[in-house]
């Protein structure tokens, strides 16, 4: 991602009951006041900077199990 633009995670979570959907970032925070999830569990990250590199973990959780996926971003 180029510096200064807004980046989306894309996470796709589906079930019967609906899995709560939650992102993190290895090894620190999410930018704060500077990311959004939408209703789809799009993360958005507005503004990024090169500190915003990293690990990024999508985890769907349900009374049935626990999902995650990890995708990365560079900056």
């Amino acid at each position: 991602a180029v510096a200064g633009s807004t980046v989306e995670l894309g996470c796709s979570a589906r079930g019967d009951p609906a899995p709560q959907v939650q992102w993190h970032k290895e090894h620190g925070d999410l930018p704060w006041g500077r990311h959004e999830v939408d209703r789809e569990h799009t993360l958005r990250l507005h503004a990024v900077t090169s500190a915003d590199a990293g690990a990024y973990v999508c985890t769907a959780q349900s009374q049935l199990g626990t999902a995650a996926a990890t995708t990365f971003l560079h900056v």
